[in-house]
């Protein structure tokens, strides 16, 4: 096989939580790219619905599917109309997440699991029901949305939960590495730097300014940057690559 087939994901499904905006848009455009259906699922129906129709135009099918992965009967509803319009699912990208910035001393109960429960259970009840569907299979791609939170401190910010959740990410996707891969199933995680998306642009400039001159490349990424990376870890490309944490940070994670 030439090696740019192997990266090519014709007939493929994906599955991408938080995928209506953002991280999850642009990798949805890139993956339709390279040939696979795709399901957008997200909270919000209709910007899931919008984002949808405008990945369709790449000449894939792409459907919209509301669901809170929080929860577990919405994670069992939303694989079940997934199953009903693609037969299967091949990739799963489990993308949804949250930050809430809060002193520690300070947090909520409410901030505090609000972020854990999406950004690590609801990760781990997609991963489950995705794992489920690849069991049969014998074979899939999880790929687990961490940060370069799990390695580093945040500053000035002061973000102890998210920055926890996205550690617990990694070392979640290693462990199921290590029991799926009897399955042929591979779990690897993404742990992207500071990334110019809405949540992103939701801060002061000020505070921007200081993540910038902390990264060596001295730029946020875009969030078509992170495409590749994903592509590279759902396809045949990655076919020996499972618990690895990947990093695509510009370099803040080097200091």
């Amino acid at each position: 096989m030439n090696i740019l087939d192997k990266f090519r994901l014709d007939g493929k499904k994906v599955v991408i939580t938080g995928g209506s905006k953002g991280i999850g848009k642009s990798v949805g455009i890139g993956l339709a790219q390279a040939g696979a259906d795709i399901a957008i699922v997200a909270r919000g129906i209709e910007l899931a619905e919008e984002t949808a129709h405008e990945i369709a135009a790449e000449g894939v099918k792409c459907i919209a599917v509301k669901a809170d992965v929080t929860k577990p009967d919405d994670v069992d509803r939303m694989m079940k109309e997934i199953l009903k319009a693609f037969g299967t699912v091949d990739v799963a990208f489990n993308n949804a997440g949250t930050a809430v910035v809060e002193k520690a001393e300070e947090m909520s109960y409410e901030s505090l699991r609000a972020v854990i429960d999406l950004n690590l259970v609801g990760l781990f009840l997609t991963c489950q029901a995705s794992a489920r569907v690849m069991m049969k299979n014998r074979g899939g791609s999880i790929i687990n949305m961490a940060s370069m939170s799990a390695h580093v401190v945040n500053v000035p910010q002061t973000t102890a939960n998210y920055n926890a959740s996205k550690a617990g990410v990694v070392q979640l996707s290693k462990c199921l590495a290590v029991e799926w891969a009897q399955h042929k199933i591979r779990v690897n995680s993404l742990c992207p730097g500071y990334t110019l998306t809405e949540l992103a642009r939701s801060f002061s400039e000020d505070l921007m300014r200081q993540w910038i001159e902390k990264i060596p490349m001295k730029r946020m990424a875009e969030p078509e940057e992170l495409q590749g990376a994903v592509l590279f870890l759902a396809s045949d490309a990655s076919s020996y690559c499972t618990g690895t944490d990947l990093i695509v940070d510009g370099g803040y994670t080097l200091w």
